[in-house]
């Protein structure tokens, strides 16, 4: 039976979430039990497109993800693929109608392989939406359940949530980003001369973007909100290290929050959601 079948694509990418991402794995258990395998789903995917362009040096990344969008597009055609991540994720993109979605995140994982620098404002908001936004929306469709009404209200602050957590991930890599990969996502900054005015430039702008983005966890339906919360005060929380840290130090060092930090994070965020204080 196929649908056996489906239980281990989907195990597949509940494997991938939990290897890659202990704080998207928390996040995700806090999601009401109906909509985490959708999630899990959309992760794995992504994850796997993302480790594609940013993990596989040495082999030919460019024929690998030109191979990986082909079965993802004959997955969708014939609705089950022998790739389980692929085969788990058509179900979602099929149950919410994700195919215009896809396209543009395909476009900046395809960005990523060639592109070192954004020169412009509006190439480096166009690479974020791919990116980002549309992950953010994909999620977004699941948690209104494709309420059309609900999504088109919320649509703008799912995408300015997105963002925060690219350009967060940004500051946090930035270390591999730029000696490894030899990517510099934000524009007209030098890193090797990086200021304390650059970095309050940037600080301020991912800020901005969780303030907005904050009014739309407000407004997510019950099952989605305590999880997305959780997510949220992981990378508010991550943001704070990164205001702290002086600017001669992000290529330095990667960034990041430990796993007792991420756990009292989670009980915090929990005792303010069971006590309705997240206004």
């Amino acid at each position: 039976m196929k649908a056996l079948f489906d239980v281990a694509s989907l195990e597949c990418s509940k494997k991938i979430t939990n290897t890659y991402s202990t704080s998207f794995s928390l996040a995700i258990k806090m999601l009401a039990p109906e909509i985490q395998d959708d999630i899990y789903a959309i992760y794995g995917f992504v994850r796997c497109a993302d480790e594609i362009v940013d993990s596989f040096e040495g082999y030919e990344q460019e024929l690998l993800l030109g191979e990986f969008e082909a079965e993802y597009k004959k997955a969708l055609e014939r609705k089950i693929s022998l790739n389980p991540v692929l085969n788990a994720f058509q179900k979602v993109v099929h149950q919410y109608q994700l195919q215009d979605l896809v396209i543009p995140f395909m476009k900046s994982m395809r960005m990523d392989l060639t592109k070192k620098e954004y020169a412009s404002v509006a190439e480096y908001e166009d690479y974020i939406y791919g990116s980002a936004d549309v992950v953010g929306l994909m999620c977004l469709k699941v948690f209104v359940k494709g309420d059309v009404q609900k999504y088109e209200e919320l649509k703008a602050s799912a995408m300015k949530l997105g963002s925060a957590f690219q350009k967060v991930n940004f500051l946090r890599d930035l270390k591999y980003d730029y000696e490894s990969l030899g990517r510099v996502y934000f524009p007209g900054i030098d890193f090797n001369a990086l200021t304390e005015a650059n970095k309050k430039e940037i600080v301020a702008e991912i800020n901005a973007d969780f303030e907005e983005a904050f009014q739309g966890i407000l407004k997510l339906p019950v099952e989605a909100k305590f999880g997305v919360y959780t997510a949220f005060h992981y990378y508010k929380s991550l943001m704070k290290k990164i205001s702290a840290t002086q600017p001669n130090e992000f290529l330095n060092k990667r960034i990041r929050v430990s796993n007792p930090l991420k756990l009292l994070i989670l009980g915090k965020s929990y005792l303010r959601y069971q006590l309705n204080l997240i206004v």
